[in-house]
């Protein structure tokens, strides 16, 4: 029996869900525990890797001119990168007196940044959404919890928050877009369910050593 797009994407987001302690990170922002200084590396990180997904996600929509449902998901991913550039702003001015003094990108925080480039010039674009899409709830939670702590253990304000509050809640819209693109590729028959979930591993695996790199450098102060 062929399956549909909705079965993909749970498929895919059961699979690829992570080992619930793999971000050693997320406890220490959660008590209030993780340095400032670190909360600042977070924001100088983000900036470059928000930059480079910006630029792959636009790219991906120009590779996949002839399915537009695929076109639409990867346009609705740049715009909401270019939002999340925005927002960022005011939570880096909030870590600003915290930020180390020269600090330069780690290679394993922008690893992920570069696999999606990566992605962008050699996956297929609908297999691509498999795999981002199923490491969006992940991501989500990551931020709804960073959102909390902010608040409630630094003091932050809404405004500082934003950038986070912007991927804390799930996307109604964005799901019915990747489910429209994953079913225009299986429509034509031009999705591979297992290297897509070959592409999500390795997303994931790169996320994870984001925030291990930053627990390390909270450890290091």
């Amino acid at each position: 029996m062929t399956r549909t797009a909705r079965e993909l994407l749970e498929t895919a987001a059961e699979r690829l869900a992570p080992d619930p302690h793999a971000n050693r990170l997320l406890p220490l922002i959660a008590r209030g525990a993780a340095r400032p200084a670190t909360l600042a590396a977070l924001a100088a990180e983000e900036r470059d890797v928000i930059a480079s997904d910006r630029r792959a996600f636009r790219y991906l929509a120009e590779r996949c001119r002839d399915q537009p449902a695929c076109a639409d998901f990867f346009t609705a991913l740049a715009e909401a990168e270019a939002v999340a550039q925005d927002r960022l702003g005011a939570y880096a001015a909030a870590c600003e007196e915290a930020k180390p003094a020269g600090y330069e990108p780690m290679a394993d925080c922008q690893g992920y940044a570069a696999y999606v480039a990566w992605l962008a010039l050699n996956g297929e674009p609908a297999e691509v959404a498999l795999a981002l899409s199923a490491n969006f709830a992940t991501w989500g939670d990551y931020c709804a919890r960073i959102a909390l702590a902010l608040r409630h253990c630094y003091g932050f304000t809404d405004e500082a928050c934003a950038f986070f509050d912007l991927f804390a809640e799930p996307s109604p819209d964005l799901d019915r877009k990747a489910g429209a693109a994953i079913q225009e590729a299986l429509e034509a028959d031009r999705l591979n369910e297992e290297r897509a979930h070959r592409y999500g591993r390795l997303l994931q695996s790169y996320e994870t050593a984001f925030w291990h790199a930053l627990w390390e450098l909270d450890g290091k102060g």
